[in-house]
């Protein structure tokens, strides 16, 4: 069997190389075998990421079981919750792009076959094997148990909300700091269905992890289980030659987007589904969503559009449950090969997929909704396209009407919103905000969460270019596109333009004439980019606008 690795082992002439790697105290019979090379994202600032430093022990343990030789490098990861609502959070979506260039320089100037442990930096390690097209497998960290706040199951999402509630009088200092300390209560990624979590969910569906990656808990036992065999799989996608491109296929990318759909999962995975399908040469969008929102069904309701958390969607049989009953009713491709060794469907019979907890995920006959967890909505405010996790609108906004409140930047609605200048009806919007806008397409949880702390997510809407976290709840759209950066509707609205919401009907709409809005983006300043250095200045010169991934264009 020839070897990636064999580039820097085999040959006399490769003595330097051997001699080099003999310093990292490698011996004959390890620089023989596969060098199998492993993506960690471990840092101590991310509560998912805190402990990968002892479950890389794990995966290095099953590498050898199977005959090959580990070697661990790093790359960075940024978390969502800490960067939220400061300049930091205008970081963690270009992230994405530098995670996956890291790893590709990594990999090739180091020829090994790449393997990912990571959590929350899913979209970039995934891009990152896509692009390189060698065999690799993806572990994450694990979800974070639940808190416990006066005897029920609590997650970060709460303690967004905790704010808007002291704010507005109707909880104490005291009552604030108990949802601070309790709500996270160790390591692995938040507890909710949120974009983490949704994404190491989809990882399976997508066939590019094994089953259980996204649902068994970090702190389990069964967790360092996974590990080891996510190890000993390594080895065997070697010998196999099977490659991220042989699993990716069209069809992977069905079954992903229909469990996301059942899952009712973070609104962010139309950003990294489509950016992840472009870096494997295939063409996705946002608006190829939009069959799947009508006809999956959403089988779970998992915090923040629910009472569950991903604990019970482990014990409940996790996707390959939720894939088990979409089989039911031929939702599912079962062809596409998987990193397991077998085809989906063969897989799903062999580990004898099941659901084994029906108040958690509902029967493909009884499901929490007809239609799948996310909307697609488009109309003359949004021509190609935005979304929404309508799993968690309240049913007296999936429709409404109102004036728009107009807000340039993040920072200026949250003190909006805090200082009690927004009032019930309104729709407020959030503009300059996306990819290149923001830039970065900021995740925008706390002025969701404060309105929902307020309690007016019930009466107020939030559109937005920008984006939101997969913890964000209420009527609250994301992802229009085009983005005002790019001249699209959204940067032609002005305070007290009537907006109209329809997500049954999937529309998102001004009472305005075509003829009206085009004048008004003519008159138009050009767009002036906010950051003018360093890596973002970059990333706005060469990013796409949301509905195509915000991804680095050809």
């Amino acid at each position: 069997m020839t070897k990636r690795s064999d580039l820097m082992t085999k040959g006399p002439e490769r003595a330097p190389h051997r001699s080099l790697l003999r310093a990292d105290g490698f011996t004959d019979w390890e620089l023989s075998r596969p060098i199998i090379g492993i993506a960690n994202s471990f840092n101590e600032i991310i509560p998912g990421h805190m402990h990968l430093d002892k479950l890389v022990d794990a995966v290095k343990a099953g590498v050898y079981a199977a005959g090959g030789t580990p070697l661990v490098f790093n790359t960075i990861g940024i978390c969502d919750g800490i960067a939220m609502n400061h300049e930091g959070m205008k970081y963690s979506l270009p992230s994405r792009e530098l995670i996956a260039d890291t790893i590709e320089t990594m990999a090739v100037a180091h020829p090994f076959v790449l393997l990912a442990s990571c959590d929350k930096i899913i979209p970039g390690m995934l891009i990152a094997a896509a692009r390189l097209n060698i065999p690799s497998i993806f572990l994450s960290g694990g979800p974070m148990l639940p808190g416990k706040v006066h005897g029920k199951d609590t997650g970060l999402d709460k303690v967004f909300e905790a704010v808007g509630r002291f704010k507005s009088g109707k909880i104490s200092q005291e009552e604030l700091d108990t949802f601070e300390c309790a709500a996270c209560p160790g390591a692995g990624s938040c507890s909710g269905m949120f974009t983490a979590n949704t994404m190491n969910n989809l990882s399976e569906a997508l066939g590019m992890s094994l089953p259980f990656n996204g649902s068994t808990p970090a702190v389990f036992s069964e967790r360092i289980w996974l590990a080891k065999e996510t190890g000993y799989k390594a080895v065997a996608l070697v010998k196999k030659d099977l490659k991220p491109r042989d699993i990716m296929t069209k069809d992977a990318f069905h079954n992903a987007i229909a469990a996301d759909m059942a899952l009712g999962g973070s609104t962010n995975t139309a950003l990294h589904i489509p950016a992840l399908a472009y870096y494997a040469g295939l063409d996705l969008t946002l608006r190829d969503f939009d069959p799947f929102t009508a006809k999956v069904p959403h089988l779970t309701s998992i915090a923040p559009a629910g009472p569950h958390h991903v604990v019970d969607l482990f014990y409940a049989g996790g996707i390959p449950a939720i894939l088990s009953e979409l089989q039911k009713a031929n939702l599912i491709k079962e062809g596409p090969l998987t990193v397991y060794g077998k085809s989906m469907g063969d897989m799903l019979s062999e580990i004898k997929a099941g659901v084994k907890d029906y108040g958690v995920i509902r029967s493909i006959e009884k499901p929490v909704h007809a239609s799948g967890g996310l909307a697609i909505l488009t109309g003359n405010l949004a021509p190609d396209g935005a979304i929404v996790k309508q799993a968690a609108v309240s049913e007296e906004m999936l429709t409404h009407s109102g004036p728009a409140r107009i807000f340039n930047s993040e920072e200026d609605v949250f003190e909006a919103i805090m200082n009690a200048r927004i009032k019930k009806g309104e729709v407020i919007v959030v503009r300059y905000e996306g990819p290149r806008g923001g830039p970065g397409m900021r995740e925008m949880l706390s002025p969701t969460s404060a309105l929902a702390g307020m309690g007016m997510d019930k009466d107020v809407a939030l559109i937005t270019d920008g984006r939101f976290s997969g913890a964000s709840r209420g009527s609250a759209i994301g992802h229009v596109s085009p983005e005002a950066a790019a001249g699209g509707p959204i940067a032609a609205l002005q305070e007290g333009d009537i907006i109209e919401i329809d997500i049954p009907g999937k529309a998102l709409n001004v009472q305005l004439s075509a003829e009206e809005i085009r004048n008004r983006i003519a008159a138009l300043p050009q767009f002036e980019p906010k950051v003018k250095t360093g890596y973002l200045a970059r990333y706005t010169q060469m990013v796409s606008s949301a509905d195509r991934g915000a991804v680095f264009q050809r």
